[in-house]
């Protein structure tokens, strides 16, 4: 799939062949069932993204609401951005080993975690990922980086 015009999450739904429409729904769900409070879903650069809203954080580099999870199904797989271990070592090395230890393939670039169906994912593990970084770590790591102003 090209990236969406879509402007809301029920529309970018909408968009998708049931098929994909479905696996993109199941991980939607993990997703919303594992978000610390303080982040929001919203459409965000053509897929679904969860960050935490303008209105609490608004000093981006790009004017953009800070990202921490998005999802989107591509043309040849789908796609689960995660700034949880991209931006810590830590939880890299434990989705990489709960992956390891499921016996499946993480195919991981930077934040893109990329697969073609749902078994492909250690769902819990995922899950436990999402849940560890609260909103306030996320803008900590992220002044961190790009220099308190």
């Amino acid at each position: 799939m090209a990236t969406s015009k879509a402007s809301t999450v029920e529309q970018y739904l909408e968009e998708l062949p049931p098929e994909r429409r479905a696996v993109v729904s199941k991980v939607r769900d993990l997703v919303r069932r594992n978000l610390p409070k303080g982040y929001n879903e919203m459409m965000a650069f053509g897929m679904i993204g969860y960050g935490i809203p303008l209105s609490r954080y608004p000093r981006t580099y790009n004017g953009q609401p800070l990202s921490y999870v998005a999802l989107a199904a591509q043309k040849n797989y789908y796609a689960l951005y995660l700034m949880g271990p991209y931006m810590n070592g830590e939880q890299g090395k434990e989705l990489a080993e709960a992956f390891k230890k499921a016996g499946k393939t993480m195919d991981l670039g930077k934040s893109c975690l990329r697969f073609k169906s749902l078994d492909d994912l250690p769902l819990d593990a995922i899950g436990r990922v999402i849940a560890s970084t609260p909103p306030e770590d996320l803008i900590a790591h992220y002044e961190v980086v790009r220099g308190k102003r």
